[in-house]
């Protein structure tokens, strides 16, 4: 059987949350093979995931070169693998630039932003801000995925994770050195709002920057990452970075629950891929209704406080 080549990202030493999904996927379309620039002590836990082979690259001062290292060492595991049926990777900035150069290196197709896979390589995808679903196959090359988060449900079977080591000294691409990192700091333990399994998101409709705390407090009960509309963000409501739609954030969670938001398109195209999606908003036409699974019409300031005590009461 072909090995599939899962791109493993570490953050502390240890596989990102994204590891285990990445490795289902691989598991659909052959033998899930991870590819990790470190230390062999993550290969048990990657074996536990579901990974047969663990290609290790031992580069150093990795931490402080950006990208290359990885490239490097998917192109050496592709080369000692021999028979690959895809390379899969996750949707991190760090993880895409590295699909898109590997393509480059191997003269390979790159398929980004993918929310469904099927044996053979069949990938879906999103076009034109969500108004098109694709499906497509690699044109020549193999095939390297960027997937997006919760789009494969499942796990891989724990498999022997057998450690094979990779020479990666011989690269000679010009890198780039890491100086410094100003990394800003969360005010809050929610959870990353990309990878986040439940994100409550608040729209123009809640009027004001104060009003926006409902928001918060109905992610905190259900333990959710808080998103938000262009709108929402326009206004000053909250920070940039909580902004989901197509000049923001893309999220694909199990659970979006929208809170006086209208539905625009723009917003739409960053969301409507969740598994299921609740809307709460006065308008009862708002085009957010169209793809809502659950449709509430009235006011946010009377039905999500009534919710966030049923959460609590169900919960106690």
């Amino acid at each position: 059987m072909s090995h599939v080549l899962v791109l493993v990202e570490l953050s502390g030493g240890k596989p990102v949350a994204a590891t285990a999904e990445l490795l289902a996927a691989a598991a659909r379309l052959g033998d899930p093979a991870a590819v990790v620039v470190g230390s062999s002590a993550v290969a048990p836990e990657l074996g536990r995931l579901g990974a047969q082979t663990v290609f290790v690259a031992s580069v150093a001062g990795s931490e402080s070169l950006l990208v290359t290292p990885q490239v490097a060492a998917l192109e050496a595991a592709a080369a000692a693998a021999g028979n690959v049926a895809a390379v899969i990777v996750g949707s991190s900035i760090e993880a895409r630039e590295v699909g898109a150069r590997l393509a480059i290196r191997l003269d390979a197709a790159y398929q980004s932003d993918v929310v469904g896979l099927a044996a053979g390589a069949v990938v879906t995808q999103q076009a034109f801000g969500g108004s098109f679903t694709v499906t497509s196959i690699a044109g020549r090359g193999i095939p390297i995925i960027s997937l997006r988060p919760h789009s494969i449900e499942g796990a891989a079977p724990a498999a022997a994770g057998a450690v094979k080591e990779l020479d990666v000294s011989g690269d000679s691409t010009p890198t780039t050195s890491i100086t410094a990192r100003h990394e800003q700091v969360e005010a809050s333990e929610r959870p990353d709002l990309q990878s986040a399994d439940i994100v409550v998101s608040g729209g123009r409709g809640l009027g004001s920057k104060e009003n926006f705390v409902l928001v918060e407090q109905l992610a905190d009960v259900f333990g959710a990452a808080v998103g938000a509309s262009r709108a929402a963000v326009d206004a000053g409501y909250c920070e940039h970075n909580m902004q989901v739609g197509q000049t923001g954030v893309t999220v694909s969670p199990n659970l979006y629950i929208a809170l006086g938001i209208s539905g625009a398109i723009q917003h739409r195209a960053g969301m409507q891929s969740a598994k299921t999606i609740i809307a709460i908003n006065k308008d009862a036409s708002a085009p957010i209704f169209d793809i809502a699974d659950l449709g509430v019409v009235g006011d946010v300031f009377t039905i999500v406080p009534q919710l966030i005590e049923a959460v609590k009461a169900k919960r106690a």
